[in-house]
């Protein structure tokens, strides 16, 4: 029996080698790209697979056991004046041809990846449909987003793949980010610093760099000293931006006991190091949010005008606090375009304090069910057999460098 083709027009992994994939958009939706690589490494293991970002956001990316090279783009090199600029663009552009890519995969609406599928001599070219006749002629296969509901910024990506035949198992549409061995190290030692080990602290990121998707003040300080009150341990994050460092000095101040913080002193690797140690994550819809669900931390998440059903957590444990507006998701800045947003207001230190409990109760329930199966397949296994040898390299990297030991450690 023939097997079913649902489409026409798939493309035939065995002539694709080469491929890149280009997302040139801030560090939260690059991070979401991440299973891209993922799904298309696992059906096409023969292929180089490449990125094509901005370069602050390219650590979202670097290190992913999928990709081959990150490519990047300066956002500075407008600034270089028309000479300057034109030749970083042509210096670009001779390496990607370079390459000789069989498959460009653009994941955003980005005019670069319309002249770049026509000028780099793809075969196959997909994006997301647009009405510009002269973006459809640029690609060979168009995708759709629907049109009466929200659907998570993971699967849009995935839809690309679906589109040129591509479909990606469940299994296979986790986030990834790796921090790496030198992350790894500096986190391990600001912890000494701390006082503080694996799995014993909650981290707490309460910024954005949208300041109309961030709590109150006044109740993230509540809610640490409720935590603090039941025993536990929290450690605060912020960007280097000096607008989060002074949210968090804010907080600080109205704390009886200030909680240990590193904000403003971790790179996007040390975070995500720092967020896979974490017991689990606080914090509103921001990058660091998407960081922790990349390295398998649970996570509440406070949700104000974005949309959760398209920026929420994603594959991991969590709860999503949010009010009843009728009015939200509205994506606004704030009610009215003046920066402060009801709806968040109006999400308790109180409830956000009962779902941190539940969300712990459940995990470490979870935790101490793969301990105890751990513990039994240890007892079935013969004496020679060492535990070390069942994962591979691969694995220890999907893991940021860390050790069994130390994942077992956690657990």
């Amino acid at each position: 029996m023939q097997p079913i083709r649902p489409l026409h027009d798939a493309i035939p992994p065995d002539r694709v080698q080469r491929v890149l994939v280009i997302k040139l958009r801030h560090h939260t939706d690059v991070l979401l790209s991440s299973p891209v690589f993922s799904v298309l490494k696992r059906h096409l293991p023969h292929a180089r697979i490449d990125a094509l970002v901005y370069a602050d956001t390219a650590a979202m990316l670097s290190l992913h056991p999928a990709i081959d090279e990150v490519h990047v783009v300066e956002r500075h090199w407008r600034r270089l004046g028309f000479f300057g600029h034109w030749s970083k663009e042509w210096h670009l552009f001779k390496l990607l041809r370079s390459c000789g890519y069989d498959l460009i995969v653009h994941l955003s609406e980005h005019p670069r990846g319309a002249w770049m599928a026509r000028l780099l001599g793809a075969d196959w070219a997909v994006a997301m449909s647009r009405h510009d006749p002269r973006w459809r002629n640029s690609f060979t296969h168009l995708y759709a987003h629907p049109r009466s509901a929200a659907r998570h910024a993971v699967e849009c990506n995935l839809d690309a793949l679906r589109r040129i035949g591509i479909y990606p198992e469940p299994d296979e549409r986790r986030l990834l980010l790796v921090p790496g061995r030198e992350a790894e190290m500096r986190v391990a030692a600001k912890m000494r610093d701390l006082g503080i080990s694996p799995g014993k602290f909650i981290q707490i990121h309460p910024a954005s760099r949208w300041f109309f998707k961030c709590w109150p003040v006044e109740y993230t300080a509540c809610l640490i000293e409720m935590l603090q009150a039941t025993g536990q341990t929290v450690v605060l994050t912020a960007a280097p931006s000096r607008d989060e460092k002074i949210l968090v000095e804010a907080i600080q101040k109205r704390l009886r006991r200030p909680a240990l913080s590193v904000a403003g002193g971790l790179t996007v690797k040390d975070m995500a190091a720092l967020a896979a140690r974490s017991r689990l994550f606080i914090g509103v819809d921001s990058a660091p949010l998407h960081i922790a669900t990349a390295v398998g931390t649970p996570v509440v998440a406070l949700f104000g005008p974005s949309n959760e059903k398209h920026w929420g957590p994603w594959g991991v444990p969590h709860r999503v606090m949010k009010s009843e507006h009728s009015c939200r998701p509205c994506g606004m800045e704030g009610c009215g375009g003046g920066r402060l947003s009801d709806c968040l207001q109006s999400v308790t230190p109180e409830a956000v304090f009962v779902a941190v409990r539940e969300l712990l109760a459940e995990t470490e329930l979870q935790a101490s069910a793969r301990q105890k199966a751990f513990e039994q397949d240890v007892e079935k296994a013969p004496a020679h057999f060492r535990w070390e040898d069942a994962f591979s390299r691969d694995d220890e990297h999907a893991f940021g460098g860390s050790s069994l030991q130390q994942w077992h450690d956690v657990l």
